[in-house]
């Protein structure tokens, strides 16, 4: 059932007697007063409001009548609906002969605020339904996959499909917490505007998530560049609302419950990997930086203390200048093509083979080999 609450009803009766010449007052279901023009009123049993609601019909009230109806005023009642359904009262106090002529249009008024506020109210439902979806893949409080699944279909959301998890993060909100969190609200309705299919939730003070499907299939390249399209019409929209210096990173794309789930903590990866390498970029792809990214799982362990000693004895000997390590890097960087590599360093040829015989003998790997290689590729991903 519908119900009038207080404050709607006192909307009411603002904005009506802001048009009209006489008191209003609006009654709930039960014919209670709950808003007037004569604040004395509220609170008590509206004996016309009583009639019209049992009649579902309008009730006119003549002085004479007032004698028979003992607590009520000489006006008119009419019965309010919203979507079929009475829901209360509107009445004008006054002479029907001269309150008449105004109460249809009273009561198309009080519907079409009622109307309004219903919508809306189903409006913000249906919003924190989306948005506890999203939170629930992200944090799985105990809720089944057989409801989860369920709750899928509600939002007409298809698990088989890749779907892909952004994250919007304002790293440092601890001085202005109620500003961030007011402009992150902002940024969550202009792109509910824009894109009404998009998923999104608050999960954390600063952290703002998206949910979408995300085309895998595909060369690697051709992905990378749908993210990073992706990436910037995002933030361009979140740009528009957010005034704090903040991160866009984008997870890996899978199916399912779970693959939502990795998909947060593979863009949360992201976001680090990719704040740690390049601390001037703000938007960062799992699809530019999924070698890092998988290889930080390496980071701890005996895996990764025995690949970071591959370049134990190089750094030593380059803690000065660091141009060993430049060399190295820069020359996986141009898929090991030496005159490339020569040519971004601005050095000679053979200044260049110097230095990789030099790694070679520091490391004890031999760079022509493709394991020895792998192996140096990947300490210096983890060493980055």
């Amino acid at each position: 059932m519908v119900t009038i609450a207080a404050a709607l009803a006192e909307q009411i009766v603002g904005r009506t007697m802001k048009i009209i010449p006489f008191s209003v007052n609006v009654m709930d279901g039960r014919g209670e007063i709950i808003a007037s023009g004569s604040p004395e009123r509220v609170g008590d049993l509206h004996p016309g409001a009583q009639l019209a609601l049992a009649r579902q019909d309008t009730v006119e009230i003549d002085q004479a009548a007032t004698f028979r109806l003992p607590g009520t005023r000489a006006g008119i009642n009419l019965p309010l609906t919203v979507r079929g359904e009475i829901c209360g009262v509107v009445g004008l106090t006054g002479d029907p002969d001269q309150v008449r002529q105004f109460g249809e249009l009273v009561r198309v008024t009080a519907e079409m605020i009622l109307e309004q506020a219903q919508l809306i109210g189903e409006l913000q439902r249906e919003k924190r339904y989306r948005e506890e979806f999203v939170f629930q893949l992200v944090y799985r409080t105990g809720i089944s996959d057989v409801s989860m699944q369920a709750w899928a279909a509600r939002l007409g959301v298809d698990l088989r499909l890749p779907r892909a998890m952004f994250v919007l993060e304002v790293p440092d909100v601890s001085h202005r917490l109620d500003l961030v969190l007011s402009q992150l609200h902002q940024v969550q309705s202009e792109l509910a505007g824009r894109w009404p299919e998009l998923l999104t939730a608050m999960i954390s003070p600063g952290e703002l998530v998206m949910l979408e499907p995300f085309v895998v299939a595909g060369a690697q390249m051709s992905r990378a560049q749908q993210a990073q399209q992706r990436l910037q019409e995002l933030n361009r929209v979140a740009q528009h609302a957010l005034k704090f210096p903040s991160t866009l990173s984008m997870g890996v794309a899978l199916p399912g419950l779970d693959g939502a789930a990795a998909s947060y903590e593979s863009a949360r990866q992201v976001s680090r990997v990719g704040r740690l390498r390049t601390p001037e970029q703000q938007l960062f792809s799992y699809f530019e930086l999924s070698l890092p990214v998988l290889l930080s799982g390496l980071e701890s362990g005996w895996q990764g203390e025995q690949l970071r000693q591959t370049l134990f004895k190089l750094k030593a000997y380059d803690r000065k200048a660091g141009t060993l390590m430049k060399t190295l890097a820069v020359w996986f960087r141009h898929n090991n093509h030496a005159i490339e590599t020569a040519k971004a360093m601005h050095i000679h040829r053979n200044t260049l083979d110097y230095r990789l015989q030099k790694i070679g003998e520091l490391t004890g790997l031999d760079l022509a080999d493709t394991d020895d290689r792998l192996l140096l590729y990947v300490a210096l991903q983890l060493s980055e």
